[in-house]
């Protein structure tokens, strides 16, 4: 009888023990939630996926890139996490510089991710993550390499442009700005590529002859990146304009005249141009016609675009949706917690994180 009597008394322990740690882990888990669960709703929104990254605690996640189907991470200490941008699961990880070391652009070209990292132009396979070839380069960088099938484009510091191999990176030829400008962008083709520089200069050449093709000059400096759409160009400089032009033979198709000076690249959807200005906030350009569809004042960047609504992170600790056909504000939702975002042109998805590592992937409620 005893017996029985302490059996039943230790199994009640027990579950009281379960029941208070389940509890407590819940809460904790819900506690854990980049956005709760009552903001998405109210938002229309909803969780595809969320993880944290493998990241130690004394180091931070710095970038967030979406690149092919992958969405990468990198931290504070050059750390870098490949996820499957659908699923979240990790595909990779690895250290690819030591802490400190600056990383200058990640670009995707076939099975491969090349980045210059320090002074090393590096290529690394994207199944693994193991780096294929490191080639020391003797200069400096001043943006991010582009590459084609058979050669890499190197920016260097002292304002010229490396033509190199790809194979072997024996370098072919180099060219410059007749304004001996430093450049700030690259885009590469099979058949050209354009380079911009802070003089106000673009400049299209023949991608493996230093001929030139055709060259357009802003009237200030082109903040970078320039961006491709098809057979389009398009342009930020610093004289507060956005420009259009024919990348074949770099005519000017429009331009828009913003309020406040330029210091980023745009960002290009199917149906807008979106630009940053100081003391703007972010404004939304029909793409074919050039003309404003809405400013908003407090709107830092596109987090994505669906079915006619831009999502848009302000520096408000908010998201907000813009309509683009009625042009004005649907709604606004906080995300306090949120510090790190990815630009997603290409669907509706928006991928979010913070400073520790959490990353959320969020998608518009059909």
């Amino acid at each position: 009888m005893q017996k029985r009597l302490r059996w039943k008394l230790f199994f009640l322990i027990f579950v009281i023990f379960v029941c208070t740690f389940s509890s407590s882990w819940g809460a904790e888990a819900a506690g854990c939630r980049l956005v709760s669960p009552e903001l998405l709703e109210s938002g229309n929104l909803e969780v595809v996926w969320e993880t944290k990254l493998p990241i130690q605690e004394s180091e931070s996640l710095d970038q967030l890139v979406i690149i092919g189907s992958r969405i990468y991470a990198l931290s504070s200490k050059n750390y870098m996490v490949a996820l499957n941008k659908e699923k979240g699961n990790v595909i990779f990880s690895k250290s690819i510089a030591q802490a400190g070391f600056p990383v200058v652009g990640l670009e995707l070209y076939g099975e491969e991710l090349f980045s210059v990292v320090g002074n090393n132009l590096v290529e690394i396979n994207t199944e693994f993550g193991a780096e294929r070839q490191s080639t020391r380069l003797k200069y400096g960088v001043a943006c991010p390499a582009a590459r084609n099938k058979s050669y890499f484009y190197v920016a260097g510091s002292d304002k010229r442009v490396r033509v190199l191999q790809a194979e072997d990176k024996v370098k072919l030829f180099e060219v410059a700005a007749e304004s001996h400008s430093r450049i700030t962008s690259l885009v590469a083709s099979d058949e050209f590529i354009v380079f911009s520089t802070e003089s106000g200069d673009v400049i299209s050449v023949l991608a493996g002859q230093p001929r030139k093709i055709w060259s357009f000059n802003a009237a200030d400096g082109v903040v970078g990146p320039i961006v491709r759409d098809e057979n389009r160009l398009f342009v930020s400089s610093k004289d507060t304009n956005v420009y259009k032009l024919n990348i074949l033979t770099g005519q000017l198709i429009w331009k828009y005249q913003t309020g406040g000076i330029l210091e980023r690249g745009p960002v290009v959807t199917e149906n807008a141009v979106y630009q940053h200005a100081r003391g703007e906030g972010l404004t939304a350009i029909d793409k074919e016609s050039g003309e404003s569809i809405w400013v908003l004042e407090e709107g830092v960047d596109l987090l994505a675009e669906a079915e006619g609504k831009a999502y848009v992170i302000t520096g408000m600790e908010t998201l907000v949706v813009m309509d683009n056909v009625k042009q004005k504000r649907v709604y606004t939702m906080n995300i306090s917690d949120v510090t790190r975002y990815a630009v997603n042109v290409k669907d509706s998805n928006i991928y979010i994180g913070d400073d520790s590592g959490r990353i959320a992937c969020l998608k518009p409620v059909d």
